[in-house]
């Protein structure tokens, strides 16, 4: 059986630049961790009903994949996608932890769409793949697209790759899972400040490796203080930047 792997991703930056209604705009650079991902493939299974195997700690109907698999089967009424996912059941070995800013139930949706693409041939261009993809999360969309870095806007719809190479990252993840809304509700309600055109630009047109050599962690990542205000069981990591909205602290290795 094919395995598909669902990397994990760490934000460089991450800045809002505006509202659209309940959602912050943001403008973030994503870039992928190589070394980091968790792992799909299918398994035959005796019931029909839809299954999911391994590590999770949320409900069947809260779980990304099961969501990317409902807004597949609403956008193609496809009959073998349901005898699919009647026959077999989605395998999962979880490597990226959960609630931690570093994608892992957005490369898991992203992974199982493009599974059942070219398992069932579907013939859906990428574009159409993303557009499925952000109805289950704003990070669907990049990991689709498959770029190593990226710069990331809109509500995370809008993805252009970044050519520069990966950087090597050391990731740890406190024990600790973070609300993503409750994250930016705080930012709303006490840190609004929304970034400049001109620093958009900026920002977009500098590589990685620059950004982190010239902003500290708080300046590079707009909802690391919304998250200290948030949980007070966060706490800083001198030299440590913060990936979305946490809880991963990642900086680049020394070799």
């Amino acid at each position: 059986m094919i395995r598909y792997r669902a990397y994990a991703k760490v934000n460089i930056f991450l800045k809002i630049t505006g509202k659209r209604g309940e959602y912050h705009t943001i403008t973030s650079r994503f870039m992928r961790l190589n070394h980091l991902f968790d792992t799909l493939w299918l398994e035959p299974k005796s019931t029909p009903e839809f299954e999911i195997r391994g590590n999770f700690d949320c409900e069947l109907a809260s779980n990304t994949i099961y969501k990317a698999y409902k807004y597949l089967l609403s956008h193609t009424r496809s009959q073998a996608l349901s005898v699919l996912m009647e026959e077999y059941a989605v395998c999962v070995d979880k490597k990226i932890p959960s609630f931690a800013g570093l994608g892992g139930g957005s490369s898991d949706a992203a992974t199982f769409l493009q599974l059942c693409n070219e398992r069932l041939h579907l013939h859906l261009t990428i574009n159409e793949l993303a557009e499925i993809g952000a109805n289950v999360g704003a990070d669907v969309p990049f990991f689709l697209y498959g770029y190593e870095s990226a710069n990331v806007s809109g509500i995370g719809e809008i993805v252009e790759r970044f050519n520069e190479p990966l950087i090597n990252f050391e990731v740890i993840t406190p024990p600790l899972q973070i609300s993503t809304p409750a994250v930016y509700r705080y930012y709303r309600d006490h840190l609004y400040a929304p970034i400049t055109f001109e620093e958009i630009q900026t920002l977009e047109a500098t590589p990685s490796r620059d950004i982190l050599a010239s902003m500290n962690p708080k300046e590079a990542n707009d909802l690391y203080p919304a998250a200290l205000g948030c949980y007070d069981e966060l706490s800083e990591k001198e030299g440590w930047f913060f990936s979305g909205s946490g809880s991963s602290f990642f900086k680049i290795k020394e070799h």
